[in-house]
């Protein structure tokens, strides 16, 4: 069992940055493949950043790539996303989550999941 518990969201203006930290409990972090889904209000759930367990490798979805950051840190069990340049389309709420399964996209590949923080763009 893993509890995973985001933090970093807020309100910043377009062109800024912000970086979300998930914290996961237990001793099986480095087990475990990451990734960062949002949601934006009336939207579906969708990927945003996956990670390996190693932490050697990244993938990310196109309207980020370039603009964001998946990174992690086995020894303080956390996974974080460093987003730069954000846009008005980036407001939604973050999601981290795990799964034994590596830099995969859907939703059902992921096991475990935090209870999101809000990310707020403004013009």
């Amino acid at each position: 069992q893993v509890q995973l518990v985001e933090s970093g969201g807020g309100l910043v203006q377009a062109g800024g940055s912000l970086r979300l930290s998930c914290v996961a409990s237990g001793r099986t972090f480095s087990s475990y493949a990451m990734g960062w889904f949002r949601q934006a209000p009336g939207k579906e759930r969708e990927f945003v950043a996956a990670i390996t367990r190693s932490g050697y490798s990244t993938y990310y979805a196109d309207p980020v790539k370039g603009r964001f950051t998946i990174s992690r840190d086995n020894a303080k069990n956390t996974v974080y996303l460093q987003m730069n340049s954000l846009k008005l389309e980036d407001t939604a709420v973050y999601y981290c989550a795990a799964g034994r399964r590596e830099l995969v996209v859907l939703i059902k590949e992921y096991n475990y999941w935090g209870q999101g923080t809000q990310v707020t763009v403004s013009s």
